[in-house]
């Protein structure tokens, strides 16, 4: 099963979804898969720039956040979206509230280990790197349930 639209969701889009949304795009790349990712908030701070401990992070990893600006989500990204990945439970809460008929493709990123994402929001470095850890584990995952992961 592959999906070619989707939508990864935190609250405010600065820290947890621009970076699942990072690399999920590169690694459905480095598969072969032309999916289009996206990502917003369920209380976006919209147009702000990604958090700086987030930047800083996936430079170290070769990625660039710089161009990222914070996007609410609607519900015509709900409906866009093939697949929905939520860091939290309350995410998937929000996003049925906007959207009921978004119930069968919402999950959490996590689903796979059953984990949620904590948000790292001002929490310092190292909850940050641990956010990305739980993130980088939980993209593999999808990867590999979906077929997609690159070798």
């Amino acid at each position: 099963m592959t999906f070619e639209r989707i939508l990864i969701v935190c609250t405010g889009n600065i820290c947890r979804s621009p970076m699942a949304e990072t690399l999920l795009a590169a690694r459905f790349t480095l598969a072969g898969h032309s999916s289009s990712v996206r990502s917003s908030g369920t209380f976006a701070l919209t147009n702000h720039p990604a958090d700086e401990p987030a930047r800083t992070l996936m430079e170290a990893r070769g990625y660039d956040l710089a161009n990222h600006r914070a996007r609410q989500i609607t519900l015509e990204t709900t409906r866009w979206a093939e697949l929905i990945l939520v860091m939290e439970n309350h995410h998937r809460e929000a996003v049925l509230a906007l959207d009921p008929t978004a119930r069968g493709k919402t999950y959490l990123l996590g689903h796979w280990s059953g984990q949620e994402i904590p948000d790292p929001y001002q929490r310092g470095e190292a909850i940050y790197a641990r956010a990305l850890s739980l993130i980088d584990a939980a993209v593999d995952n999808w990867l590999e349930m979906i077929g997609r992961k690159p070798s």
